[in-house]
């Protein structure tokens, strides 16, 4: 059983076992949120060797009965701590709970938090660690810099600028951060590259999300812009450049966005579009990488925008002055006597005596 945060790493790792097993009878599944659940149960009434999962699509299957837990032996889990970051904690420590306590246990996580110290010390057995590289360690491929721009629409025109006189850009990933932002540059950018640029973030659905990357992969857009969902685990060869149009609010997101160039021994270009209030983040990403960014100088031919998005027109905090309220005085409920005509006495009349004041006998 394989977890990831997912859907394009779901089919990343199916594809890669089908890669490495050409001359081997193993099968391998994927299942994911987004596709039909009983197409997916269907398939897994074959006979299935490896499963590559979301743990929200698998809890499910789990609970309808399609996938029997007895006999899982391995569990690899990948990026641990983008799991945690999605919200599938809940989903994962049901998983572990049903799954064989004898099985072989397998972690991949780009950082190890205090969450995953936990998790680790909860449901595995005396685990052994091994660091490929510590955390925050620069990037020798990669060459970084930094511009420092004042808003939102002179990034944009940054960005066109770049791409108009620079040929080298030719396969890039911009990173914004968040999808409203992502959604928003995209607008903007298809009015200036006609169908060179796509879109991808979690909002989209999954063949959007599958087509964008083909079509990056295959040349037909020059550049995608994207969220960190696209950050972490999805393979594409031969990035040019990357551009953090945002900085992101977590350093360790820094650098798996860089990391998506400069791959495979080769020459890669991170840029960074830094506004006065992105500083905060910008420190601690070079305090995490122990390196301080280069700065750049803007280019010639840049035009400064004066317009200014809504979250950055400066707010106006009106401070609001409680008026006391005089308190009533202390005074009992109203009361007076009832006069004579709207006082009522309930005088109960038994049916007898009725029946003798109307007929004269009872």
């Amino acid at each position: 059983l394989v977890l990831v945060p997912t859907r394009e790493l779901v089919t990343q790792g199916v594809d890669a076992v089908n890669v490495l097993t050409p001359y081997r009878r193993v099968t391998a599944e994927g299942v994911n949120g987004g596709v039909n659940i009983n197409t997916q149960s269907l398939a897994l009434r074959e006979k299935t060797d490896i499963i590559v999962a979301t743990p929200g699509r698998l809890y499910d299957l789990i609970l309808n009965g399609s996938i029997k837990t007895k006999g899982i032996k391995r569990v690899v889990i990948d990026e641990m701590d983008e799991m945690l970051n999605l919200g599938f904690r809940t989903q994962i420590k049901n998983i572990l709970d049903l799954l064989p306590k004898k099985r072989q246990n397998l972690l991949f996580s780009a950082t190890i938090i205090d969450e995953v110290e936990t998790l680790m010390t909860d449901y595995f057995n005396d685990p052994e660690r091994i660091e490929a590289a510590p955390t925050g360690t620069p990037l020798e491929n990669i060459e970084q810099s930094k511009y420092e721009v004042p808003n939102f629409y002179t990034k944009v025109n940054l960005l066109q600028l770049l791409l108009s006189q620079n040929e080298a850009m030719s396969k890039l990933l911009v990173f914004t951060a968040s999808k409203a932002l992502a959604d928003e540059l995209y607008g903007l950018m298809q009015e200036k590259f006609p169908e060179k640029v796509g879109v991808i973030h979690s909002n989209k659905e999954q063949n959007h999300r599958f087509n964008t990357v083909k079509s990056f992969k295959d040349g037909t857009y020059r550049f995608i812009i994207a969220t960190d969902v696209v950050a972490r685990g999805i393979d594409i060869a031969e990035v040019t450049h990357v551009i953090n149009f945002d900085l992101p609010d977590t350093p360790e997101n820094y650098i798996h966005r860089i990391g998506r160039t400069g791959r495979a021994d080769k020459k890669g270009i991170a840029i960074s579009f830094v506004t006065e209030r992105e500083k905060v983040y910008l420190d601690k990403i070079e305090s995490l990488m122990h390196y301080s960014i280069p700065t750049l100088s803007l280019p010639d031919g840049l035009e400064i925008s004066e317009v200014l998005t809504e979250d950055e027109k400066p707010k106006n905090f009106v401070k609001e002055i409680q008026l006391k309220v005089p308190k009533k005085e202390e005074v009992g409920p109203a009361f007076h006597e009832k006069s004579a005509k709207n006082s009522k006495v309930n005088n109960v009349i038994r049916r007898k005596d009725r029946m003798m004041k109307k007929y004269g006998k009872p």
